[in-house]
């Protein structure tokens, strides 16, 4: 089982510009505006990962009764999920699930 750090703090989207604030109910990991986040981690939380590249959103999955964003690192090409977040941009979430045909 891999252990959760609870860090939800205010922070600067480093690909948007956007101020995020906390979530509040959970950690956040990631920008409600434009999705992305940032490769800190190993396990939720522990900011142990050397990588520090941006993780572009490029799918959604369901999981249990939510969905989480799948991720691919733009710097070392790891992919990586985050549950969304309640105030996440629902267009920017559609717009995910949109193949191009």
């Amino acid at each position: 089982m891999k252990k959760f750090n609870m860090i939800d703090e205010e922070f600067e989207c480093i690909n948007c510009g956007k101020l995020v604030s906390k979530l509040e109910y959970s950690a956040r990991d990631h920008c409600p505006y434009c999705l992305y986040s940032i490769h800190i981690d190993i396990n939720p939380g522990d900011r142990a990962n050397d990588c520090k590249g941006l993780l572009k959103p490029i799918d959604i999955e369901k999981f249990k009764d939510t969905y989480k964003i799948i991720y691919k690192c733009e710097k070392c090409n790891e992919l990586h999920k985050n549950i969304i977040a309640n105030d996440d941009d629902m267009d920017k979430i559609i717009e995910l699930t949109v193949k191009d045909s």
